[in-house]
Order: structure tokens, then sequence, then C-alpha cells
């Protein structure tokens, strides 16, 4: 099988995903390689509960996932945020279907905390098979976090785990994330490879500062499991350069030599 791309779009840039951008995953298609793409919702999602006067609130970066902000959740990603997905892959020639989690029993999930954050799981199982078939027919998976349980739930998942566990489960040979920056920049300079050591120095001499961290320790959490490379790259424009390969910055665990 071709080498998977898992690619991980968030809420944030997915209204500002470039044309450029779909073909840039035309073309790693084009190059062999199979793109998954997994994508979260959140602006989307905050509009539609205030538009219903739900109420929501955050415990430690989640949003606590009453059964209210679950059914809105649900409803805009995989109603709304997905399907406009799939039809930007579809214009530009790619053969995409679009996913949740409990289509086809794709994302198992376990509560995180069912008490404290109410229906927000953590991936714990991924239907590779049903993954592997659709990438076999040249079809480019695009999934909403919205996973099943054993216990007939739903549940609400980070979308970042969700990435982290889709790449892990498919055997990914790498995991990009879509910002709206093209990497972490040192004095204007894009940083073609780091590690995680580098990553938290220059977070700790203010290098990598307001935005950016999320971004990166998002990342960071992804380097797990069989994944050992995590992209991160700037979805507003192309994100290929002219051998094929992703332009962005690399994070590794490994070892590497740049001057920070």
């Amino acid at each position: 099988m071709s080498e998977i791309v898992v690619v991980k779009c968030g809420g944030s840039t997915i209204a500002e995903l470039s044309n450029d951008f779909f073909l840039s995953i035309k073309a790693l298609q084009n190059a062999g390689k199979s793109p998954i793409i997994v994508h979260g919702g959140g602006p989307e999602i905050n509009k539609m509960l205030t538009k219903l006067e739900i109420e929501s609130e955050f415990i430690n970066g989640l949003r606590k996932t009453t059964e209210d902000v679950l059914d809105t959740a649900e409803m805009v990603l995989c109603g709304k945020v997905n399907k406009r997905l799939v039809s930007k892959f579809q214009a530009v020639g790619l053969n995409s279907v679009g996913l949740s989690g409990c289509d086809g029993k794709l994302l198992k999930a376990e509560p995180l905390d069912k008490e404290n954050l109410g229906f927000v799981g953590e991936a714990v199982n991924v239907n590779a098979d049903l993954l592997e078939q659709m990438i076999e027919n040249k079809i480019i998976p695009v999934i909403a976090p919205i996973g099943y349980g054993d216990d007939g739930e739903r549940y609400n998942i980070n979308a970042d785990s969700a990435a982290g566990a889709v790449a892990d489960g498919v055997g990914a040979s790498e995991l990009v994330f879509v910002t709206d920056v093209p990497g972490i920049l040192d004095d204007g300079q894009l940083l073609e490879q780091v590690t995680i050591s580098e990553v938290e120095n220059m977070i700790e001499n203010g290098t990598i500062y307001g935005g950016m961290i999320p971004k990166v320790t998002a990342a960071i959490k992804s380097l797990q499991g069989n994944i050992h490379a995590v992209m991160i790259i700037n979805g507003k424009g192309s994100t290929l350069d002219q051998q094929g390969e992703i332009v962005g910055t690399k994070l590794t665990k490994g070892k590497v030599t740049t001057q920070v």
C-alpha cells in the first residue's frame, strides 16, 4: 500500500484554505501517496451554540459536552463543515467521502471524564480496514471527530487527538497539521526541522509565542506510537515544493542540530 499521510485541518483555518491547498492534496495523491483528512470546527460550533442559545464552557482546553452541545457539534461537524470540505475536494477532481467516527465504527471512543466533561471522548480504536479499503479505491476519507462508544453513546473527540489516533491506527508515514502560518519561524526564517526539546526551548526563550504555542503543543502530543514526525504547514497557499514534498516545519522526537 502507498504511504498514508494524515492531514488535520483545524476549525479556525478551514474557511481560509486556499484552492492551492486542495490542489496540493491532489498532487500528493498523484505522487502515489494516500491522504486522509481529519477536521475540527470549533468556531462554527461556537456560532451555532450562540445562535441556539446553548451554554458551553471549556475545562482544561476541552469543551464540556452536554447532550445539547453534542447534538450541535455533530450537526455542525458532520452536516456543515464535513460536507463543505468534501465539496471542495470534489471541485478539484478528488473523489472523497465524508464520514463521522460513528460511520462504519470508524472511531471507537471512551469517555475521558464523564462527570466533569460529559460526552467528551478519547479515541481508543480505529477501523483501519475501512480506511484502507477507501484508499485502495483512490477515495479520500474526510473525517469528522465524533466517535461511538460501546455504551451506545456518541462522543465529541478533540480533532488533534483524533488525527493522531487515525495516523497511528493506519500506520501513517506522516501527520500534518494545517494552520494559518507556514511553520515555525526564527527571526522570520522558516525552520525546516526541529525536535521536541528545541521547541520547548523556543517556547521558553520567546521564539515561539502566542497562538503558535497551542499548535506546537498539539503536534508534540501527536508524536507517539508509530508517528515519528509531524509537519506544521500553512493552508493558505501551496503546501508542496517542486519535488512534491510537503513544505513546512517537521517536528521530530530525535536529535537535530537546529540553532535556536
